[in-house]
């Protein structure tokens, strides 16, 4: 059995995004050191306090902290983005982790 690790990037709305950003890759840093096998982080739009709208980016930090774990985006929201670009994106952020990328895809749930 595997044992991966969601998260929602809820943040304060007066919080420093940059500061939020760091403990949540410390969050990562964390669930890997715990025996997790997986990572994953949605795309968000929506407000102040849910503000990562490009989880590849956020992913490709996170390999930096980390080593073994997956990192994957559950989920890219398809109707913002032509679906060429996003396995393209995803494969390079794939050999960047060196094979540690996971690719959700899905719709979106703003109207």
């Amino acid at each position: 059995m595997k044992f991966s690790f969601f998260s929602m990037p809820l943040h304060l709305p007066n919080e420093n995004p940059a500061l939020a950003f760091k403990r949540d890759l410390q969050l990562i840093k964390t669930a890997e050191e715990l025996g997790f096998d997986g990572f994953f982080v949605g795309e968000h739009h929506t407000a102040a306090w849910e503000n990562i709208p490009s989880p590849e980016l956020f992913l490709s930090k996170a390999s930096a902290y980390t080593n073994k774990i997956q990192l994957g985006s559950s989920l890219v929201s398809l109707p913002f983005h032509h679906p060429f670009n996003v396995a393209e994106r995803f494969a390079f952020l794939d050999h960047l982790t060196e094979g540690r990328a996971v690719l959700g895809i899905g719709p979106c749930s703003l109207p």
